[in-house]
């Protein structure tokens, strides 16, 4: 990603660095190895993180990026950001938080990030050069951060000032027309993916050995050159795929491949479903208008038209489905942009849309605007009820009946593995919201988890759906074997979590002390949808085979 230097070069003139003062509220130095990963997570500050060795991937909002180790990067209030380490690889980085304000008539002023014209400059990937004090200034702030004494401590707020300095000074400004010669192969990748490329050829064009063009391509990129050009003949081919008279034949030959057998069994290896599924999956032009929705559909083999995307709130469907959905909806903070996502249906055009029916009449009568409407019952029916009325109303009962009768193989097997796993072994689901801790049970949880797995759940309430708040006392009382944890990702209750780990109470809980405490993400274990509870048997698998506990 390249800054531009008339941007960057605005973006610091119109922020007054002079009337502002910068506050470090917190920081931390994470080290992972090659299966380390931090859920996407909403921040109320600004974040900057500056990494010192290794390799991963971070993803601010719907932005993803190779980090690399002579650049930072910052995230904004209010967007999300989640990283992932490189297999292999032993990622290390800095990451620090911060708040900025300003100074008004009415005193200092918190920058969130909304004014325009007090947007702080630093946001997204910043290239620094030279960047050899960069992480020894890292260094430094984290030993005074780390200090017993106050004092030091307070010189950590004037080291992190000095950082911030360090960067704006040295923050690479690249003309746009600058190109180097990697990136001059992959964009000529990009414009000829469907001529017989080789790797000796791209690397010409880069201007370097093959063997480094390999190697430098998949450290930059983090994707293989050849990944890369098939990700990019695939991406062409479900856009074909699209159109009403697309022959497979023909759709083949236009992205590259002369064999349309080989190119089949690469598309279904990518993709999941041969080409004739996908292909019939994209001929009507079905929208999700809620994230259930999508999982119901993908169970029949449709990919949505239109669906709610976010890598944080709908972050499976975000990695493994944003290249087929040609209508992102915006699905952040669940539905608080609905009006908009409205408005874009409006202008997508779609065959039909499918929701679930707890909308508001406005709501309503506003989408019903777009399309004829599908309403499934959320309360009345439950998931296999609407996965077959959904089938029903598509013509896809056969579809939906044999998705089912697979579904339920697959969980005798899972119950009978996990049974030979955890024995008798009770579970309590926790959920850690702010400072609060809760028993909890969703739809999903009891239905699945606790019904059709048959695992011995450690709460007996008289309810089968709960979010019950408790205390750590509470807690012991209860005395689970296995505690599965859904901790909110947002920065009070992550810096709560981080606090309870290291509490007497919390060590001396049984399922602590056995090491049989487990983190779930709240995907796929809080959406209730026949595709997201077919993952959380995979991930009942995963987490309770023996060697997965966190």
């Amino acid at each position: 990603m390249i800054i531009h230097h008339e941007a960057v070069k605005q973006e610091a003139s119109d922020f007054s660095w002079d009337v502002s003062f910068l506050r470090l509220r917190d920081m931390q130095f994470i080290k992972g190895n090659g299966n380390w990963r931090m859920e996407q997570q909403l921040t109320v500050s600004h974040v900057l993180i500056v990494v010192k060795s290794g390799q991963g991937r971070l993803t601010l909002d719907h932005d993803e990026y190779q980090l690399r180790p002579d650049t930072v990067y910052v995230c904004a209030p209010g967007e999300t950001y989640g990283i992932e380490a490189e297999k292999a690889s032993q990622l290390k980085l800095f990451l620090f938080k911060f708040d900025v304000f300003q100074v008004t008539e009415q005193g200092y002023e918190r920058v969130q990030g909304i004014k325009k014209e007090r947007l702080f400059p630093l946001k997204g990937e910043i290239q620094i050069s030279p960047a050899g004090q960069l992480v020894s200034l890292c260094d430094a702030i984290y030993d005074h951060w780390r200090s017993e004494d106050g004092l030091e401590r307070f010189y950590s707020q004037f080291a992190f000032q000095e950082l911030l300095y360090y960067i704006m000074k040295n923050r690479r400004l690249q003309a746009k027309e600058s190109r180097t010669s990697l990136e001059l192969a992959k964009e000529y990748m990009e414009r000829y993916f469907n001529e017989n490329l080789t790797i000796e050829q791209l690397a010409r064009i880069a201007n370097i050995s093959p063997k480094y063009f390999v190697d430098l391509f998949k450290k930059t990129y983090g994707i293989s050159a050849i990944d890369y050009l098939t990700e990019l003949r695939i991406n062409k081919a479900k856009q074909l795929m699209a159109q009403s008279d697309a022959k497979l034949r023909d759709i083949a030959h236009q992205v590259g491949y002369n064999d349309e057998f080989y190119f089949s069994r690469k598309f279904k290896k990518k993709v999941g479903v041969t080409p004739t599924v996908y292909m019939k999956s994209r001929r009507r032009k079905i929208a999700a208008y809620k994230s259930p929705i999508t999982g119901q559909l993908l169970a029949l083999k449709i990919i949505p038209y239109a669906a709610p995307l976010h890598p944080k709130w709908t972050a499976y469907y975000y990695k493994m489905y944003r290249a087929d959905i040609s209508v992102p909806l915006s699905a952040y903070r669940k539905n608080q942009h609905w009006e908009s996502n409205i408005e874009t249906l409006l202008h997508a055009r779609p065959d039909m849309v499918i929701s679930t029916d707890e909308l508001e009449e406005r709501e309503k009568e506003m989408l019903e605007q777009v399309a004829p409407v599908f309403y499934v019952p959320w309360l009345e029916k439950n998931w296999r009820e609407q996965l077959l009325l959904t089938a029903e109303f598509l013509g896809e009962t056969r579809e939906a009946e044999h998705w089912l009768e697979i579904y339920e193989r697959k969980v005798k097997f899972a119950r009978d593995q996990l049974k030979r796993e955890v024995g008798d072994d009770t579970f309590l689901i926790v959920r850690i919201s702010k400072q609060n801790l809760y028993v909890h049970c969703n739809r999903s949880m009891s239905e699945v988890f606790y019904h059709d797995l048959q695992m011995v759940p450690a709460y007996g309430g008289d309810r089968f759906i709960y979010d019950q708040q408790i205390t750590l006392d509470q807690l012991a009382q209860i005395d689970a074997d296995r505690l599965l944890l859904l901790v909110r990702q947002e920065e009070e209750t992550l810096a709560f979590w981080k606090a309870l780990q290291y509490s007497m109470p919390w060590q001396e809980l049984k399922a602590v002390r056995n090491n049989k405490v487990y983190l779930i993400p709240s995907d796929p274990w809080v959406e209730y949808s026949a595709y997201a509870h077919d993952r959380i048997i995979d991930e009942s698998l995963r987490l309770f085979s023996g060697d997965c506990p966190k």
